[in-house]
């Protein structure tokens, strides 16, 4: 066993035998908070499987040995406990909160949802409808296409372009023995990651021990295999689109790819562009697109840095006939940005996220979620002190050179919703794309 004091929020890290980690962060909550990660997502899967990732954590919920889907969820709602899960490109995971004196009875049954799952057969074929509808409602939805046109865009035929949701097809495919068969070559000690938020005050040397037991005996026995790895994706760019019946916006969504998180240096210096860019009402997108143009009503740029990859993205939503001077405009700021950045941006950026980092520290879960990430991306929980040095390390010169070299290729930009007959003649115009 091993503890690594930190900050202010008192980390506590434990490695069991078999390379499960517990992670417990003590700080000012009044409910504890569990969450098991898993680093594996819809980059992980094989193509056939495309989707099953999702599939999983939806059925991990309805069944285990000793209880059904009814029981899983009135014994959580017993305890008066919140419970959800969420499938990302890199990881599963998989959440309960509640009072702190129910802290061993959610870790212990969070362990039996992950580990002891049966995907019971019947339960698969009710199931499938409910998923059948999420991805009738995600292919419905103009900014969601969008987004998966840029992920093609970025990536082409990778892994980490597939989307997190699957397909109807590979949904309808799916069986029982296939899940299960996937959970045991992906559900693996070196690539889980169990996090804690308690009230500082509640969170013991007792209390710490307890959990550990627990920990031990519901995640003890997996096997360690080794950390999953995925080949680095090449990136591609260009441009896609679809014209998506009933939607009256176009969608606009462009930018490059990233290194992977484990980069911390690159992952700073993106995340400080982005927020540069397109963070806050001020930020030279907003003001431009919006307060001085009237063009849009929503435009953001942000950096989606992953344990397999990223993207520097930027997005914009606004009517057909302003679609060709919105792409014109985010072109000369991405430009300008190259050519210049004047320190007070470099401040007000370094500002903004550093109250975005405390707003993390109020939400226990968005905390976890992020020191499981750099867990399994660094082998630590990086202090919020640690990340604001970090990006003060970022100078202008370094944040010019990241637009400066991204225009330099082929910008992926993906178009989605309304649009006009000569959508990809307007991004050729707007110098966003070749002719």
């Amino acid at each position: 066993m091993s503890i690594r004091p930190a900050d202010e929020l008192h980390p506590q890290l434990h490695t069991l035998p078999n390379g499960v980690r517990l992670l417990l962060v003590g700080g000012p909550w009044r409910t504890a908070c569990f969450s098991v990660f898993v680093q594996s997502g819809s980059a992980h899967e094989r193509t056939v499987e495309n989707g099953i990732s999702h599939v999983v954590e939806h059925m991990a919920f309805k069944g285990t040995s000793t209880r059904n889907a009814q029981r899983i969820n009135r014994d959580a709602e017993m305890l008066g406990a919140e419970v959800n899960a969420h499938t990302d490109k890199d990881h599963t995971a998989f959440q309960m909160r509640g009072r702190v004196e129910h802290a061993q009875a959610m870790l212990a049954m969070l362990a039996e949802i992950v580990c002891d799952a049966q995907f019971p057969a019947d339960e698969l074929e009710r199931e499938r409808g409910v998923l059948l509808q999420e991805v009738a409602e995600d292919d419905d939805d103009p900014v969601s296409t969008t987004f998966k046109l840029f992920d093609r865009a970025c990536f082409g035929l990778h892994p980490l372009a597939a989307p997190v949701i699957g397909s109807a097809a590979r949904i309808r495919g799916f069986t029982d023995d296939q899940l299960r068969e996937f959970v045991r070559r992906q559900y693996s000690g070196r690539n889980l990651v169990v996090a804690g938020a308690l009230p500082r005050a509640a969170l013991g040397a007792a209390r710490a021990r307890a959990l550990l037991k627990v920990c031990e005996a519901g995640f003890g026995a997996l096997p360690s295999g080794e950390p999953h790895r995925v080949l680095e994706p090449a990136y591609a760019g260009g441009l896609r689109l679809k014209r998506v019946p009933g939607s009256s916006q176009a969608h606009l969504v462009l930018g490059w790819a990233l290194p992977a998180l484990a980069d911390a240096q690159a992952t700073a210096r993106a995340t400080l562009a982005a927020a540069v860019l397109g963070e806050g009402m001020s930020s030279p997108l907003l003001d431009e697109l919006r307060e001085r143009r009237g063009l849009v009503y929503h435009a953001a740029a942000s950096a989606d840095v992953l344990l397999v990859g990223g993207q520097f993205v930027v997005e914009a939503s606004c009517g057909t006939a302003e679609l060709p001077e919105v792409m014109a405009v985010v072109r000369t700021l991405l430009a300008r940005h190259a050519e210049r950045i004047d320190s007070s941006e470099l401040t007000r950026a370094r500002n903004l996220l550093a109250v975005r980092r405390l707003h993390d520290e109020e939400r226990p879960l968005r905390l976890l979620e992020r020191a499981a990430l750099e867990l399994f991306a660094h082998g630590q929980m990086r202090s919020r002190q640690a990340l604001e040095a970090a990006d003060a390390a970022v100078d202008a010169r370094a944040v010019r050179e990241l637009y400066a070299q991204a225009l330099q290729q082929p910008l992926a930009v993906a178009l989605g919703g309304s649009l006009p007959k000569a959508a990809r003649s307007m991004v050729v115009a707007a110098g966003l794309a070749a002719g």
